[in-house]
């Protein structure tokens, strides 16, 4: 079955760096473009970035210009690396593949910034 892991989250300053990676099992990985989400308690889970089988990333716009997504398919691993971290960017942070009309969803990672 398809299995997504996300890790690297943890507590940092405002300021600092962060890069979350996206283990993903049981599918052919470079077949599906990764998408990165994220939920901050209260709030509904918003869409942060989305990159391709290919490698090619897009982004909200309150990341962009701070946030970069990368993958290796070789690795079946997606990366997320978040700089210059805001406070306002605490959150879990899920990673979902959309395969076959299906989502497949981790079960998050959590990044705590503190001011």
């Amino acid at each position: 079955q398809v299995q997504l892991v996300e890790s690297g989250g943890g507590l940092v300053q405002d300021g600092d760096s962060l890069r979350l990676s996206c283990v993903v099992s049981g599918t052919i990985f470079s077949a599906y473009a990764v998408k990165w989400y994220r939920q901050a308690p209260g709030k509904e889970r918003e869409l942060v970035a989305r990159i391709s089988g290919g490698g090619f990333a897009t982004y909200a716009d309150f990341v962009k210009g701070r946030f970069t997504s990368s993958r290796d398919n070789a690795k079946n691993t997606a990366y997320l690396q978040m700089n210059s971290l805001k406070p306002e960017d605490t959150a879990v942070y899920y990673c979902n593949l959309l395969i076959n009309r299906k989502d497949y969803w981790g079960l998050g990672t959590q990044v705590t910034v503190s001011s």
